[in-house]
């Protein structure tokens, strides 16, 4: 559609990783590696919380949800960018594009609600142990996963909402893998000041609200492991909060070196790199990161593994 000197764009082009055809089948084939591993992983971690009883806490109630989520949303990009380097097909239509950077705002938007439901989680465990199952009780725990997705669902639905009230015109270009915010806004041909204040506001309180969750909570537990005599003690009941803050650093590290900034400073290949991590690499690594140094997760791996083998 047109109005006045403008021609609203339909569908826009996805540029990926690279426009050159000879690295589209390298490409097609590190990307269902990544994809199938993190599938694998993460699927794996799930029927293992699933079928061992001494994995039946809350802790691990949790990571089965990080899990699952990672599950979905490796699925988000991935197969898109598998079928530009299939068909090198760029184009994704508006409507495309506004269900990717939905479906991306519930994972996103999810995965920080749950990530500081996981430190109250810890802190309970560390700071209050013996009250610790009173606390986090089947139905807290329940209630914390389903208000982190209901949460991510109502935060997408206000975030699609205004980003796609935007009229979008000039170059349908868009350089990068997925249907992002900041590309979004460049090729926006209406005044988005109003819309850049909303989006910070509701961006900034729902990360830094989580942000401030998980800085209480570990900030709570510091003082606790400071209060063991024995160093030994210290480390073991650090190391139980080891797995859950390198996940909080990655995933907020790489969202917030994109979107902290303002979008005058919006540097495409290095924004890219970013997002990469925290969309692809991130879901790839959760499953090592809560099952290499995990004794009990290891341990029914084990008995799993074991199980599936010829019975003698």
């Amino acid at each position: 559609m047109g109005e006045g000197n403008h021609t609203f764009l339909t569908e826009f082009i996805l540029v990926g990783f690279s426009a050159d055809p000879r690295w589209q089948p390298t490409l097609f084939g590190v990307f269902l590696m990544l994809y199938l591993l993190t599938m694998s992983g993460n699927m794996t971690l799930i029927i293992l919380i699933r079928m061992d009883s001494r994995l039946h806490t809350p802790m691990y109630f949790f990571i089965g949800g990080l899990s699952f989520l990672d599950f979905w949303y490796t699925s988000v990009y991935i197969p898109k960018i598998m079928a530009i380097c299939v068909s090198e097909d760029r184009r994704i239509s508006l409507a495309g594009c506004g269900a990717q950077f939905f479906f991306s705002c519930v994972v996103a938007y999810t995965e920080c609600y749950l990530l500081a439901a996981m430190a109250y989680d810890r802190r309970a465990a560390i700071c209050n142990p013996l009250l610790y199952s009173g606390i986090m009780s089947t139905s807290l725990c329940a209630w914390l996963v389903a208000g982190s997705y209901i949460g991510g669902l109502l935060n997408a639905v206000a975030h699609t909402a205004n980003t796609f009230r935007l009229r979008f015109c000039g170059a349908n270009i868009i350089d990068h893998f997925f249907c992002d915010v900041l590309p979004l806004v460049k090729m926006s041909c209406t005044d988005t000041r109003d819309y850049v204040k909303i989006l910070s506001c509701m961006v900034g309180f729902t990360v830094f609200s989580c942000l401030l969750v998980i800085f209480i909570s570990y900030f709570t537990i510091l003082l606790a492991i400071l209060k063991i005599r024995s160093a030994s003690g210290r480390r073991k009941t650090f190391s139980t909060c080891a797995s859950h803050l390198t996940s909080v650093m990655l995933f907020y590290g790489s969202l917030l070196f994109i979107y902290s900034r303002p979008s005058s400073s919006y540097s495409l290949k290095r924004d890219k790199v970013a997002a990469l991590f925290y969309t692809i690499v991130n879901p790839l690594l959760n499953p090592l990161i809560y099952s290499l140094r995990n004794k009990d997760v290891k341990e029914a791996f084990r008995k799993a593994t074991q199980s599936l083998g010829p019975q003698t």
